[in-house]
């Protein structure tokens, strides 16, 4: 069974009012993010950067979710989702991102947890809290809602 946002988001994993010089910096601290929690070694948070080259991770409303190629899930030691959040914005291609949620996966677990962010990200004024917020429990109640606070 896939993992939950909520079994793989950790209050340490949520950095709010960041800044990037650009889209490579913000994908280095996207990776750095993973190698801090514990959840991957440095050939994963390098990965996250060539799988970019190759593909956009943009997904539309503002919000990007880097992860690495499928050769780089040997280096990572448990799933784990980060949420980084620039909000000055940095250019992603001619896109404007604010919101980088970077996932590590040993297989095929990434499914119900993007499936998951989906859910909240499809919702215009959620994804624009996870874009604003300066408080990190609202991350966690937005992205990783415990049963009493869904709706």
């Amino acid at each position: 069974m896939s993992p939950e946002v909520a079994d793989v988001l950790s209050r340490d994993a949520v950095r709010l009012g960041l800044t990037a010089t650009d889209q490579a910096d913000a994908l280095r601290q996207c990776g750095a993010v993973l190698v801090e929690i514990g959840a991957a070694s440095q050939g994963y948070a390098d990965a996250i950067l060539e799988r970019e080259a190759g593909v956009s991770t943009y997904m539309g409303e503002g919000v990007a979710i880097p992860h690495g190629t499928d050769a780089s899930r040997e280096h990572i030691s448990r799933p784990a989702i980060a949420v980084l959040q620039f909000p000055d914005g940095v250019d992603w291609k001619g896109k404007d991102c604010r919101l980088c949620i970077a996932i590590a996966s040993r297989s095929d677990e990434h499914i119900g947890i993007l499936q998951s962010l989906a859910m909240v990200l499809s919702d215009k004024a959620k994804a624009q809290q996870l874009r604003e917020t300066d408080d990190i429990d609202t991350v966690l109640a937005l992205l990783a809602p415990t049963d009493d606070e869904e709706d």
